[in-house]
């Protein structure tokens, strides 16, 4: 029986485990064209990568509002939106269960609270600054003083108005958040102190900030 030299079979065995140890560095390792290709799959096709989630999310802004419910004996209600413009403070909304064609008071006043049954509890007119009453434009008047609504033929009163010299959301003395708003049963005849002889309060609400999330 022929005999291999040992030199000869060390040398075979070392070039064998070369051999596999290469075989298996390439199935390990991809190619640089399977690369390529896996990172185009990846990559946005604008090559911006995708916000994080936290960037995905927002906050609403807040927005001020009045909800207003009808006093004892009455079914006049309404909702009110309030915004900070230059010189004052805007009011948009309406008033709904008013008699068709009628003129009617509507001031903020002093206090956000309509618990007593005929919206007595929110005060006097909203008048931080000791004024008398008035009418916006026609000289001096109170911060809560603004112009009549006035009721379609169906009872239903489209609010566009503003109060001059308020303020909102700000904490200044002419700030109206939190306080309460009336619509009353006559006309504000602009003139009789304080009140403008406008009568009962037949619907009240509060002006509040909703929809802000807590940073």
């Amino acid at each position: 029986m022929r005999t291999i030299p040992m030199t000869l079979l060390a040398a075979s065995l070392a070039f064998a485990l070369a051999a596999c140890a290469e075989r298996s560095d390439d199935a390990a390792t991809p190619s640089t064209d399977a690369a390529t290709a896996a990172a185009a799959v990846d990559a946005p096709a604008d090559g911006i990568p995708p916000p994080a989630m936290s960037d995905m999310t927002t906050t609403p802004a807040p927005h001020t509002v009045a909800v207003l419910a009808a006093t004892e004996g009455n079914s006049v209600t309404g909702e009110l939106a309030f915004e900070a413009v230059d010189g004052g403070v805007a009011i948009t909304g309406q008033v709904n269960g008013l008699a068709p064609g009628s003129e009617h008071g509507f001031h903020v006043h002093e206090n956000g609270d309509c618990s007593a049954p005929d919206g007595t509890s929110a005060g006097g007119h909203f008048n931080p600054a000791g004024a008398a009453h008035g009418r916006i434009g026609s000289g001096e008047h109170h911060v809560g003083d603004t112009d009549n609504i006035t009721a379609d033929d169906t009872g239903v009163a489209v609010v566009n108005t503003r109060l001059e010299g308020a303020t909102l959301a700000d904490g200044a003395p002419s700030d109206v958040l939190g306080r309460g708003v009336i619509v009353h049963a006559d006309p504000d005849d602009y003139a009789t102190q304080p009140t403008g002889n406008a009568g009962a309060r037949l619907a009240c609400g509060v002006i509040t900030q909703a929809g802000a999330q807590a940073q």
